[in-house]
């Protein structure tokens, strides 16, 4: 290899991959057009949130001129031992509105959509069991919660110093249903070679999906092929197999035809998950002086029927602050509704919201500015694990970033700034998300006068994946980077870990390191040299305690007349170890933090407690931050490398910059009115409570 002294990693190198993109010659699912003669798929979805299908009507529908096939639980191909949330047109029972009860595969969509409509289900129908409280008596509490922590911890005994502290803080918060929403919906075009199934697919890493596809039609692994170079957004709903790529594979195989199955904005509030509403109950005991004496972080959400997903809500309260006695706790209902899944930075996200704001209420009650009571709460190693964080710098964030605001000199009393009609004040609230690995193997093929070509299946879901691990590929085999061919999105390509849990370059970055090691110093014969390398979490997931940190500065601007809320600016300063590409990086901050404002201010998935549907399933109706919305945002972070858990020193970054804005601008919203908004979003009407 020739060396190179320029390196890649932690300049601003521009998207590769967008000049394709924004070129339309990126191809993303559905615009794969494989052989030409593809047909299309159109679905019939339940109206009956729970009971089952009395009889099926599909003569009208078959009737059609160009409908190749019309399947029903009645007729579809039998699915192998998959996972209940996945099985489809199986059975008659019906078990959420919106659970495809048939599929249409004709010429064209228009035809299958005209179909699909003529096609008459009747049903026995039950009422729906589809709300969630926590009075309920079937709460139960889940073996594990998601990513395999734990349902409960307890240390010591809370209720006692919880009732000895001389200020406390006892308050319940709730976060609503909300949807994922992409702007690429989910897609997959299908096909059967001979017995090999290809596939086209819009998801979060390939191989995430071979397990269940493959058990589901019963065939190997080397007769599966899953395509996926370009995503368009994912925020966790393409993470895992969903009813309408098994949908997609049955009509490919019963027509022998390349089949196009695009899900409609209406139906991705149906069949591709959700992240779980919540109730939280947050109890703080201190010390006059503003010392954490006992958290108690007690969570209520709801699962579905057909599976079990238990949100991991609670979780980053075990580590955030410092306090001898603490409690979590996660408590689930088994409703009628579609099945949760994750959506950026899950358990996080509204668990952050409910310990920050009580954060921000308990200073309030001491009369301690709320930055100082976060400082005085400090740990020095993670309080319930017992082990020294791999790096931490929280303290850092908040100080930084209370400069950068100007959080000097404010006057902690709420509602009394004014400018004109507007009610002005400013919150802050920090941020964490955990730092993980996955093994992953990466190849790397090098032939003389040409290219390196390093694959790995990786996924770039929007998030500059394809420039970050070119720059990372570039500086393991010292090299400039358009000396690097990337090959990514593909299920025949080397094994790597999904892009989600913010472990995408933590996990893929060391594999390609590890195979540029092998080539290290290396004469490359003519006829050209294949290596492989893997890397995977080792022994530091035992012995430290690693998350990215951050803290975030909002101002709210609330009209006393009409209760409109706006936010002019927002601050955040990130400690996420090593950033691989500052304008990449830069942007996965901004588009969390945009997110997290769409939280605390639009998103709200409304469910119909009489029919068990999401009365606003489409985005006329489901509101999310448009660029009106979004003001200055003030984005850095702190010069820090974690290699004490991975070679790279990095830490992800796609979920910690959504984590704390909503509980920032929640507490800003008091500062300014005087009001606290404990359920989200904050909606002008909440003002006149």
């Amino acid at each position: 290899m020739t060396a190179t002294t320029e390196r890649a990693v932690g300049s601003d190198v521009r998207r590769i991959d967008g000049p394709a993109k924004v070129r339309g010659l990126a191809p993303y699912a559905f615009e794969h057009e494989v052989d030409g003669t593809a047909v299309f798929v159109a679905l019939v979805q339940s109206t009956a949130a729970k009971g089952r299908i009395t009889s099926i009507d599909t003569s009208a529908a078959q009737a059609l001129t160009g409908v190749l096939a019309v399947l029903t639980h009645e007729n579809a191909p039998r699915l192998g031992d998959v996972a209940d949330e996945v099985v489809v047109l199986q059975s008659d029972r019906v078990q959420y509105v919106g659970e495809p009860v048939a599929a249409v595969v004709a010429e064209t969509s228009e035809v299958a959509r005209d179909a699909a409509a003529r096609v008459v289900v009747t049903y026995d129908a039950q009422t729906p069991d589809v709300e969630l409280r926590t009075d309920r008596d079937d709460l139960y509490a889940p073996e594990q919660l998601m990513a395999g922590f734990e349902t409960d911890s307890v240390i010591g005994d809370v209720d006692a110093a919880l009732a000895a502290a001389p200020v406390g803080v006892d308050i319940t918060y709730e976060t609503p249903n909300q949807h994922n929403n992409p702007i690429e919906m989910h897609a997959t075009v299908a096909r059967w070679d001979g017995d090999v199934l290809r596939m086209w697919d819009a998801n979060q890493g390939p191989h995430n999906l071979v397990p269940v596809i493959t058990e589901a039609f019963g065939i190997t692994e080397d007769r599966l092929h899953i395509v996926s170079p370009y995503v368009g957004g994912a925020f966790g709903s393409k993470a895992y197999t969903h009813v309408h790529q098994l949908i997609a594979g049955m009509a490919a195989k019963v027509t022998g035809r390349t089949v196009k199955l695009e899900l409609t904005r209406p139906q991705m509030f149906t069949l591709v998950g959700h992240r779980t509403p919540t109730i939280q109950r947050l109890r703080l005991g201190a010390e006059l002086d503003g010392t954490l004496t006992a958290i108690s972080h007690e969570v209520v959400e709801h699962t579905s029927q057909n599976a079990e997903f238990a949100e991991q809500t609670a979780t980053a309260t075990r580590l955030m602050y410092a306090a001898p006695a603490r409690r979590t706790t996660h408590r689930l209902a088994r409703l009628d509704v579609p099945a949760p899944t994750i959506m950026r930075a899950p358990g996080e996200t509204p668990g952050m919201y409910a310990l920050e704001s009580a954060m921000d209420e308990l200073a309030v009650v001491l009369g301690i500015d709320p930055v100082e009571l976060r400082l005085r709460n400090e740990p020095d190693r993670d309080p319930e694990r017992d082990v020294p964080f791999s790096t931490r710098n929280l303290v850092a964030c908040l100080r930084q970033g209370a400069e950068r605001f100007g959080w000097a000199g404010r006057d902690p009393r709420p509602g009394v700034r004014e400018d004109g009609r507007w009610l002005v004040g400013t919150g802050v609230a920090a941020a964490t998300y955990p730092t993980r690995r996955r093994p992953s193997a990466a190849r790397i093929e090098a032939v003389p006068g040409k290219p390196y070509v390093v694959s790995i299946d990786a996924s770039d879901i929007g998030t500059g994946a394809w420039t970050a691990l070119t720059q990372i590929a570039a500086d393991a085999l010292r090299v400039p980077m358009d000396r690097v061919d990337l090959r990514i999105g593909d299920s025949r390509l080397p094994k790597a870990s999904g892009a989600g849990g913010s472990t995408g370059i933590t996990s893929w970055g060391p594999a390609i390191m590890a195979a540029a090691e092998q080539l290290a110093d290396r004469d490359i014969p003519a006829g050209g040299l294949t290596v492989t390398g893997e890397a995977g979490p080792g022994d530091e997931a035992e012995q430290y305690s690693s998350h990215a940190f951050g803290a975030h500065f909002a101002e709210v601007r609330v009209d006393r007349d009409s209760g409109e809320v706006r936010v002019p600016r927002m601050t955040g300063v990130f400690a996420a170890g090593r950033i691989i590409n500052s304008t990449t990086g830069r942007s996965q901050f901004l588009g969390g933090m945009t997110m997290g404002l769409s939280m605390a201010l639009h998103e709200e998935s409304v469910l119909d407690r009489t029919h068990g549907h999401y009365a606003n399933h489409d985005l006329a109706e489901y509101h999310i931050a448009a660029n009106a919305d979004v003001g200055e945002m003030d984005i850095s972070w702190i010069d820090e490398v974690d290699d004490l858990h991975n070679p790279l020193g990095a830490k992800g970054i796609g979920e910690i910059g959504i984590v704390g804005s909503a509980a920032a601008i929640g507490n800003a919203y008091w500062h300014a009115t005087g009001r606290r908004v404990r359920d989200l979003p904050i909606t002008p009407d909440k003002y006149f409570r």
